[in-house]
């Protein structure tokens, strides 16, 4: 294993799309929710470790969440636990780790990933991550991975790509344009046009490219977390990264680097990715009984119900009648029940929820 080999997860997010099973104290990535014994951060290591060796890897998150990494994660050592004093998006999360990982190795070579994705086909995967590994050691590129879609989803960011632009005959090609999560029209005109690609959130990059991109791009935040060198993975870090983040901007690495750099790259690949990032796209992945429900509970009947899916604590007697396409969802003390069609609106219900009734229900 290439011992310049680095990975980066983002364990991070609160996962308020999920709600109410993924919570601010305990959210999704920390899950089993795919009710098979492992969390999907326990996935992402587990994916991750059969690319690079186990030491080179990183997870940084939110320092509330420091013990469920711990527990969950035992293999890591404190040192590669990187944790945030406060939430910045992944411009200062990627910023942070870079210059963790440059006292240790300025020869490394990246891939950064949230913590919370699900991979279906792991070979390809780990093929898809190595191949772009050894494309930006030889080329001064920075690689994002884009989805082939199957459907014109308005919850995913695009990725157009030039296919008159691959490398060696390759699946990489260079980037055209970032688009944000479109209107329902749009989305199928990118999916009808074969010109785009669902924009995955995972990077790969050299050490030494992206530290480039920080300078020309988003120099503002690569001057501060700059000061703290012949600090990091020292015990004056954590000072330093206290106050660092009190005055660090908050920005995606996408907007503050990748839609603006010259020298993006896009991996076009099939793995059967999901980012779970809503109840619908665990329906999408998830086995469903003969009237199309995904029922996670063993004590409920439904009656003329269907394409549900319902997620309820086990040994709950739960009967559902004349429901279609809802998402109902019975965790603690929250009980939702919402339109699949609606559900980008959960944001929303969250910050609702939390500003009438209080933070013990967020």
């Amino acid at each position: 294993m290439n011992k310049n080999y680095y990975c980066v997860i983002m364990a991070g997010g609160v996962g308020a799309r999920f709600w109410p099973m993924s919570r601010s104290h305990r959210p999704k990535q920390f899950i089993d929710i795919l009710d098979d014994g492992t969390s999907l951060i326990q996935k992402t290591f587990n994916r991750f470790a059969n690319i690079c060796p186990k030491e080179n890897i990183y997870v940084i998150t939110n320092a509330m969440y420091a013990q469920q990494v711990q527990e969950q994660l035992p293999e890591l050592t404190p040192e590669q636990i990187v944790l945030e004093p406060a939430r910045r998006n992944t411009a200062p999360c990627i910023a942070y780790a870079n210059f963790k990982i440059k006292s240790k190795n300025p020869d490394a070579i990246i891939v950064v990933a949230p913590s919370d994705h699900v991979i279906l086909r792991e070979d390809v995967f780990q093929e898809v991550v190595l191949k772009g590994m050894q494309f930006v050691q030889d080329n001064a590129k920075l690689l994002t991975i884009g989805i082939r879609p199957s459907s014109p989803n308005t919850g995913y960011g695009y990725i157009q790509y030039r296919d008159d632009r691959s490398y060696g005959g390759s699946s990489i090609y260079d980037v055209k344009i970032f688009t944000e999560k479109p209107e329902l029209e749009v989305a199928q005109q990118f999916v009808e046009s074969g010109e785009f690609l669902w924009n995955a959130g995972i990077f790969i990059w050299s050490l030494r490219e992206i530290e480039k991109a920080f300078e020309e791009y988003l120099p503002e935040v690569n001057d501060l977390f700059k000061q703290g060198e012949g600090l990091y993975n020292t015990p004056e870090e954590d000072n330093f990264i206290k106050a660092t983040y009190l005055v660090c901007k908050n920005i995606s690495i996408d907007y503050g680097i990748m839609e603006h750099a010259r020298n993006v790259c896009v991996y076009a690949a099939d793995f059967g990715w999901s980012d779970l990032g809503t109840w619908g796209a665990l329906y999408d992945i998830s086995e469903k009984d003969e009237h199309q429900n995904v029922v996670a509970g063993n004590k409920v009947k439904t009656y003329g119900s269907n394409r549900c899916i319902i997620n309820v604590p086990k040994n709950k007697a739960v009967v559902l009648q004349g429901m279609d396409d809802y998402i109902i969802v019975d965790n603690d003390n929250v009980l939702l029940i919402c339109k699949k069609e609606n559900e980008q609106q959960i944001r929303q219900y969250v910050n609702d929820v939390q500003l009438d009734f209080g933070d013990k229900f967020i």
